[in-house]
C-alpha cells in the first residue's frame, strides 16, 4: 500500500446515489427467501461487474507501464482481519448471479478471518471494492490495490434531505468514490463508470435477473 500511495498517480471521483429502490429490492427478496439473505454489498458487487463488463477499459491491470485487459471480471473485496486487511477475489463475477455473489463473499469472509485463504484466492483481481458503510462511514478515499487500475471506496447510506421532481423529500443517500490510476484514466472515464453504476444500483430489478 506504501508503494502504491507512492507511485500511483491516484485521480477520484465521486457519486450520490440513492439507495432507497435498492433497500426495498433487498427487503423483498429477502423475505421472500429467508435461507439466503443478500447484503447491500451484494448488490454493489453485482452492479460492478455488470458495468466493468459493459467498460472493460476499467477491467484491468496496469503492469511495466502496460496495461492488462482481461474478459472476465475478478473484483477483489477489501476484507478486514485480525492485524490488517485482506482481498479475496470473486472470479468470474460477471457470470455469477447476485445469489452465487453472496455465497462466495460469505465463504470467502470466513476464509479470511481463519487464515485459511490461498494464494490464488488473493491474485488475479481486476478492479477491488472497499465498502465502510457498516461502519457508519460518511466518504473516504481508497487505496488503489496494484496492479490493478482502480478500487471503488464505498459509504454508509444516510437519510438526507433531496429534491425529486422539483420537490424536497427525504432519500437514502450512499456516497462513493472511485479512485482510479491517472496514468490509465482521466476524470471523464470515472464519470462514465460511476453513470453507469448509479443507472443500476438506482433501478436494481436487472441486478436479480
Amino acid at each position: 500500500m506504501v508503494d502504491a500511495t507512492q507511485a500511483i498517480p491516484h485521480a477520484r471521483i465521486g457519486r450520490d446515489i440513492y439507495i432507497d429502490n435498492l433497500l426495498e429490492e433487498r427487503q423483498k427478496l429477502n423475505a421472500e427467501s429467508p435461507s439466503r439473505k443478500l447484503s447491500v454489498n451484494d448488490f454493489i458487487i453485482k452492479a460492478c461487474a455488470i458495468t466493468l463488463a459493459k467498460m472493460p477499459q476499467f477491467n484491468i491491470q496496469f503492469i511495466n507501464g502496460e496495461i492488462h485487459q482481461y474478459h472476465d471480471v475478478n473484483i477483489s473485496i477489501v476484507v478486514s482481519v485480525k492485524g490488517g486487511l485482506s482481498t479475496p477475489v470473486i472470479f468470474g463475477a460477471n457470470k455469477k448471479t447476485i445469489w452465487e455473489i453472496s455465497e462466495n463473499i460469505r465463504r470467502l469472509s470466513k476464509l479470511a478471518q481463519s487464515g485459511g485463504l490461498k494464494i490464488k484466492d488473493l491474485t488475479r483481481g481486476t478492479f477491488s471494492i472497499s465498502n465502510l458503510g457498516m461502519y457508519g462511514v460518511d466518504q473516504f478515499d481508497a487505496i488503489i490495490n496494484a496492479p490493478q487500475g482502480s478500487i471503488l471506496a464505498v459509504a454508509s447510506g444516510n437519510p438526507q434531505p433531496i429534491v425529486k421532481d422539483g420537490e424536497l423529500s427525504i432519500g437514502t443517500v450512499m456516497k462513493v468514490t472511485l479512485s482510479m490510476d491517472h496514468r490509465v484514466f482521466d476524470g471523464s472515464d470515472g464519470a462514465k463508470f460511476l453513470t453507469g453504476l448509479k443507472e443500476l444500483l438506482e433501478n436494481p430489478t436487472d441486478l436479480v435477473l
